[in-house]
Order: C-alpha cells, then sequence, then structure tokens
C-alpha cells in the first residue's frame, strides 16, 4: 500500500493563482494533482507548495520526479 501510483504519464499543465496547494505525492487522490486524503494508511504525505504569483505549472502526475511537486521528465522513462 505504499507504492506510488502513476496516476499518468503526462504533467498537469495549468495556470495557478497565488495560494497554498496539496501536491498528491501517492497518485491515489480523485483530485489529481492535488490531494485528497487517499495516502491515509500509507507513508506517503501530500507536498505543500506556497505559489506567491500567477503562473503556468507543470505538476508532476507520474509521481517519479526529482523535483517533486513540479514535473523534471521522469515520466518518458517509466
Amino acid at each position: 500500500m505504499d507504492e506510488v501510483v502513476i496516476y499518468r504519464k503526462e504533467p498537469f499543465v495549468m495556470k495557478v493563482m497565488p495560494g497554498t496547494y496539496a501536491w498528491c505525492s501517492c497518485g491515489r487522490s480523485s483530485g489529481n494533482p492535488f490531494c485528497d486524503g487517499s495516502h491515509k494508511g500509507t507513508n506517503h504525505k501530500p507536498i505543500i507548495e506556497i505559489v506567491k504569483e500567477e503562473k503556468v505549472v507543470a505538476w508532476c502526475a507520474c509521481k517519479h520526479s526529482a523535483s517533486k511537486p513540479y514535473c523534471d521528465g521522469s515520466h518518458s522513462h517509466l
């Protein structure tokens, strides 16, 4: 149950507004790329990311990025 689930093999690219985001690190959330608490019972916890200005980001969806919570292209090797 502690294994990371590959939600999908391409990032979620979206415009985000300033605020605090809880990125899903386990891949189980039905609200990916954001946490919905589905990690309960595992060793996974969301990564809290504070965005200070409006921008376009690529949230990692494969959950294997070395630059979590952002995509680094790791999905191309899965």
